[in-house]
């Protein structure tokens, strides 16, 4: 592990889950900002616009049970719901009841389950957490729009306890580099600090069952789809339209099935949109995340 990833671990802290280990990181003054991220990495992936947006929002980023720097039981089956009271549950130790959210792919989906929840409270009285504002990058919002990689295919097969425990480095930097943009590929250090996050805590052998939430939002799709659909809150969609996984395709559906929603296209930027277009990405999110 290099020393940018030590500096953000040793600026963490940690929440006690069910006697778990939680790392997360609790920065700046302000509105809370709370950043959800994706498959397979963790709160890492928004140390490029952490600098930016630290100055105007208080930042909360959350490694979710199984990635980063949190602690990665092999004896559990990960959910959506688990990840989603996890971070209602920080927020509430914390004191924090309302937030504006900036999430990524797996986030986007405990995002699209937290969304649900308020629309219950709504609906069916009840206090809880609030969300103000919904910023989502790339993500499966809706599963027949997603295409997932080869690679999380082969890894959730029944060959995936096997396949996992051959996944070396080199096959992660191929499959990883190429849902990025062509003129926006991560660079060699990058890629290591990935690899090292997702082998923290021997996490590589979890990577097959993490990826369960692809079949999980098959069958929550009315849920989940009908929260964005439904969506008590202000919501932006910011996509790096050349991803394979779910760039244009997915920004065509949005806006199909949420006409009232904001969908904004970044031509050459691949799934990564936080790394790939940071300044433009903390721009659009502090352009809207301050509507209310």
């Amino acid at each position: 592990m290099d020393s940018l990833l030590r500096q953000w671990q040793a600026a963490g802290r940690e929440f006690r889950d069910e006697g778990r280990s939680i790392f997360y990181r609790d920065e700046g003054a302000g509105p809370v900002l709370l950043c959800m991220h994706g498959y397979p990495t963790a709160s890492w992936d928004w140390h490029r616009v952490w600098p930016r947006l630290v100055q105007r929002y208080r930042l909360i980023a959350v490694d979710m049970l199984g990635f980063g720097f949190s602690d990665k039981p092999r004896d559990i089956s990960y959910t959506i719901a688990a990840q989603a009271t996890l971070h209602e549950q920080l927020l509430a130790s914390l004191g924090i009841e309302d937030v504006h959210v900036l999430a990524h792919d797996y986030g986007d989906t405990v995002t699209q389950e937290l969304m649900a929840r308020q629309l219950e409270r709504i609906q069916h009285g009840g206090s809880g957490l609030r969300m103000r504002t919904v910023s989502l990058l790339n993500g499966g919002l809706f599963p027949e729009s997603h295409r997932a990689r080869p690679i999380q295919t082969l890894l959730r097969s029944p060959l995936g306890p096997l396949l996992v425990r051959a996944l070396n480095e080199r096959a992660f930097r191929r499959s990883f580099c190429a849902i990025f943009g062509a003129d926006t590929q991560p660079d060699d250090d990058e890629l290591s600090r990935c690899w090292a996050l997702i082998n923290h805590n021997g996490g590589r052998l979890n990577m097959g069952r993490l990826l369960h939430y692809i079949d999980e939002r098959k069958r929550h799709r009315q849920r989940w789809v009908g929260a964005l659909v439904e969506a008590p809150m202000p919501v932006q969609l910011i996509v790096g339209l050349d991803d394979p996984v779910s760039g244009a395709h997915m920004a065509g559906r949005y806006r199909e099935l949420v006409p009232q929603g904001t969908a904004i296209g970044l031509p050459g930027i691949g799934h990564y949109p936080q790394w790939e277009a940071a300044e433009r990405v903390a721009s659009l999110v502090e352009c809207f995340a301050r509507i209310d």
